[in-house]
């Protein structure tokens, strides 16, 4: 059954995610999930740009779940449908941190209160863009029928994974006949867990038997041995002075530990024409390295003559550079131990080429990858023969694993058909575990020197040139090493949801294929930021060695499909941007066409989408594919009805104003455009604004929202009044572009920012005057007095009441850390918006034990004593203010005001816990 039409579809009823989040709580747990490393999905096998879990886990529960005011039968009233919204808020704090996602308590309270709103079975979720699973894997999470598709296979295995596989072999106990069996007790799917860790332990130790050889020990100074960790080599090219001709290395650095206490670098020997390498320590530190600024320019160590960037690039090109081994990196007792080179570990380096090597080309795109500029043209050039060998014998013995899976299954009493189905699912967590690996496993691989250890080829989106590399050991029981992946993995599994829910993941293009009564959450590619086929080729090579006979369907292709993905790449195009452009619109207005003609009608869309603040571009300075991806969005006929910013990147504070990383993504709500929409002009278009911009506001600022995304957050009742009409016109007859609408929008944000300061005391407003004026720096007793007269108020007042202070005939507002700590709310004479919310920043903000969060939410407690006070004039207060300092790019001040509307909730609850324990005496006696 396809979605209802807009002609006939009754009034839905809205959203929690239409109204009102409680984006702090979200952030802060999306921000937190980062360091999350045991357990988590995300370290199952690398994708790019993946959602926090908390985040995708929040707004689907918010997208499905309705807005009190929906619901006046149950919520006649303002204050209880506030009431309720707030406890809709401290569920979704419940259910947001990570240790909640294997707390079933919390998860089941979040299922019943999805299930009140629904009524009955709710449709099943779809994420047609999956990539690396978040929406997917929460939705199956919650309980609903978790749907995904990608035109990228990596994906499509990675989401396999993780909700397809897991809930068939729940409870089952592991078939291998070396796990441990003193149990009968295999919860959720630890059997299954325990299989991907027995046979990967079983694949490591037939890899060490046959390609161990090439593998050596090190050998130590007091004769014993010790595993290597790694070998640290530098590419090598002939120098071009024809009086010289040796063998140049290209090194960028001889740092080898920077570590305080033991700090080792390499010293380049010269001797004539020969160049040895010896380790060497001491504070005084290494000679410069032969890398010259930027580019690949390099001085020989013989002859010092400087070659330029041509030269090597013609010498990679024509196939002519080598490589030199620098140290070896063995394990010591709780630290690394660096040795010089040696003849016998450079020559067990020396392997074959391998048969069947992946000699497909990398793309001519220098954005995202740089060796094919310098010779490295296929992937297989990306790898050492002794790497390349490692990587094709793991992926090789993922079938012989899985025949043997088969096999240990039936003797264990498992059918046929559930043997093979089994041997399947155990090699797919295999074949993961072994294509992750490459990332260490390659010649892009640089080496750590603060933190001794191997930095993995993807720590950015983008396949750099590395000239000093590292071969790290895959038998160090260190990262690299396969029983490291498959120990991963195992950790993984034990923590994916097996509840009843089914999942199914398909391959398929999300322009053509079908979105009958479907519930979509998605998360689409964005603009140019990511080339996610071009990258992920890098492991489906070796993906589709060792899968490809059990997914034939999904691994027919040689490489990834590449032309039909939805990015804005203009090498695809000839150059072209303009081209590029065009094929990214068009293709999201065709999959968004069609997901308005499929979608389920009782439940908005909701899609994500990376938010880069300021591109400059030929027109001024705007986000040309966030522009884009609303143009789609309108021009398919969708409404958006609420933006919400989800940060990643923040550890407690906000990021500074004025950078492009305040919000890493945004989430759109979107509801169908209806069919008889009409069309209105630039006037009617303000008027709605400057209607319905106050309200909303109103309703974000209750969810106490941090001031640095209230920005943000407006475009979505902003660009939900543009996007109801099907044209708004300027006076020239012409439509309104998105970049205008926007423009407007902020504009009347601003207003309605302003017009709040007339709901504060006359003090209040005095200081918000000031403050524009002046920030924290002095001004004219004169000016002070006049602007004093116009709000009803006067200087002196305003000393007394510590707002201000004087002297030399000046004037300035008292900075909140020079504000007397004596103070007490429940005795001042005259108490003023202003007053209280610069103390409430002092004890925020200051560093002594009577501050931070606790002791700011008592002195709140006594500011909510005050019977005639209005504790969220405080809270609109500091989103006046860092609008103000947005605008001024006061970014110090900015961030005070915008940590201490972010910390308002956690306040609040610190107020409510200091009047359940009753109020307390000051310390000191009150100044005034």
């Amino acid at each position: 059954m396809s979605g209802a039409t807009e002609e006939t579809a009754p009034e839905r009823r809205t959203k929690l995610i239409e109204v009102s989040l409680p984006l702090e709580v979200i952030n802060r747990e999306s921000a937190r999930e980062k360091s999350i490393r045991h357990g988590h999905p995300s370290t199952l096998h690398l994708w790019w740009a993946r959602r926090p879990l908390a985040a995708a886990r929040a707004m689907l529960f918010a997208q499905l779940v309705d807005d009190p005011s929906a619901r006046p039968d149950l919520y006649p009233s303002e204050e209880k449908q506030k009431a309720e919204r707030q406890r809709l808020f401290d569920l979704i704090e419940e259910m947001v941190p990570w240790e909640a996602t294997r707390d079933e308590r919390i998860m089941r309270k979040v299922r019943e209160k999805i299930a009140e709103s629904s009524g009955g079975p709710l449709p099943p979720v779809l994420d047609p863009f999956a990539g690396g699973g978040t929406i997917p894997l929460e939705a199956h999470r919650l309980g609903l029928q978790a749907h995904a598709s990608d035109l990228n296979p990596v994906p499509v295995i990675i989401n396999k994974a993780l909700i397809e596989i897991p809930p068939r072999w729940a409870g089952r106990r592991p078939v291998s006949p070396t796990a441990d069996l003193r149990t009968d007790n295999w919860p959720g799917a630890s059997g299954l867990a325990e299989d991907v860790r027995q046979y990967g332990g079983w694949m490591r130790e037939q890899a060490l038997a046959r390609i161990g050889t090439h593998y050596p020990k090190a050998k130590l100074a007091d004769g014993s041995e010790a595993a290597v960790i790694a070998w640290l080599w530098a590419r090598t090219v002939t120098c071009p002075n024809p009086a010289c001709g040796v063998e140049m290395p290209l090194v960028t650095t001889w740092w080898l530990s920077k570590k305080k206490n033991r700090p080792q670098w390499i010293m380049p020997v010269v001797e004539g024409r020969n160049v040895s390498f010896e380790i060497h320590d001491g504070p005084e530190g290494p000679p410069d390295p032969p890398k010259q600024g930027r580019g690949a320019k390099f001085t020989c160590l013989v002859c010092g003559d400087p070659t330029p960037e041509g030269y090597i690039k013609a010498e990679g090109v024509a196939g002519r550079m080598g490589a030199r081994l620098l140290a070896t990196v063995a394990e010591g007792k709780r630290q690394r131990i660096y040795l010089a080179a040696t003849e016998e570990h450079e020559k067990a380096a020396v392997v074959a080429v391998t048969a069947n090597a992946p000699h497909e080309r990398m793309p001519i795109n220098p954005r995202w990858f740089s060796p094919p500029f310098y010779g490295l043209e296929t992937f297989a050039s990306l790898f050492t023969n002794r790497q390349m060998l490692a990587l094709t014998t793991f992926s090789d013995l993922v079938g012989e694993a899985r025949e043997m899976v088969e096999r240990d299954a039936r003797d264990a009493g498992m059918g046929e058909a559930h043997a093979a189905e089994y041997g399947k699912a155990v090699a797919l967590y295999l074949g993961l575990a072994s294509s992750r690996t490459a990332d260490l496993n390659n010649s892009i691989v640089t080496w750590s020197n603060s933190r001794d250890q191997a930095r993995n080829l993807f720590s950015r989106q983008a396949i750099p040139m590395a000239w000093d590399f590292v071969e790290v050991s895959p038998f160090a029981n260190a990262a690299g090493d396969l029983l490291v992946s498959v120990a991963t993995a195992g950790r993984v599994i034990e923590a994916l949801p097996t509840i009843d829910a089914s999942g199914d993941v398909v391959q398929a293009d999300a322009t053509t294929r079908p979105y009958d009564n479907f519930i979509i959450n998605t998360d689409p590619p964005y603009y140019d930021n990511i080339g996610y086929a071009d990258l992920s080729d890098f492991f489906y090579i070796w993906l589709r060695r060792s899968l490809r006979n059990i997914y034939p369907e999904v691994m027919s292709t040689i490489l990834t499909p590449k032309e039909p993905e939805l990015i804005a790449s203009p090498y695809r195009h000839g150059g072209s941007r303009e081209k590029a452009e065009d094929h990214f619109e068009q293709g999201f207005i065709e999959t968004f066409t069609h997901m308005r003609a499929g979608h389920h009608p009782d439940f908005p869309l909701v899609v994500y989408y990376a938010f880069k603040q300021a591109e400059t571009d030929d027109n001024g300075t705007a986000s040309t594919g966030w522009e884009t991806m609303l143009n789609g969005l309108i021009q398919a006929g969708w409404s958006v009805t609420g933006t919400w910013p989800v940060r990643t990147e923040r550890s407690g504070r906000s990021i500074g104003i004025g950078t492009n990383a305040l919000a890493s993504s945004v989430v759109l709500a979107c509801r169908p455009r209806h069919v008889t929409a009409g069309s209105t002009d630039r006037r009617g278009f303000l008027r709605a604004l400057r209607s319905e911009l106050p309200d909303a506001l109103r309703k974000l600022q209750e969810g106490n929202l941090a001031p640095v995304d209230l920005p943000q957050s407006a475009i979505g009742p902003g660009i939900a009044v543009f996007s109801r009409y099907a044209k708004v016109t300027e006076p020239d007859g012409s439509a309104m572009s998105v970049r205008t609408a926007l423009g407007l929008i902020n504009d009347v944000l601003a207003d309605v920012l302003n017009e709040q300061e007339g709901e504060f005391d006359q003090d209040t407003r005095w200081a918000i005057r000031w403050f524009e004026q002046f920030q924290w720096g002095k001004g004219t007793f004169g000016d002070a007095e006049t602007l004093a007269k116009a709000y009803n108020v006067s200087v002196k007042g305003l000393q007394d009441a510590h707002i201000t202070g004087s002297g030399d005939s000046k004037v300035w507002i008292v900075f909140p850390a020079d504000l007397p700590e004596s103070y007490d709310p429940e005795t001042d004479a005259r108490i003023s918006v202003w007053e209280a919310a610069m103390h409430l920043s002092r004890v925020l903000e200051g560093k002594g034990a009577r501050s931070g969060v606790g002791p700011a939410g008592e002195l709140l407690a006594g500011i909510r004593r005050r019977a005639e006070f209005d504790e969220d004039a405080i809270r609109d207060l500091t989103h006046l203010l860092y609008s103000i300092c947005d605008r001024r790019r006061w970014s110090e001040s900015g961030q005070r005001f915008n940590n201490l509307a972010s910390a308002w909730s956690d306040l609040q609850a610190e107020a409510r816990a200091a009047e359940k324990r009753g109020p307390s005496k000051p310390q000191h006696q009150p100044l005034f």
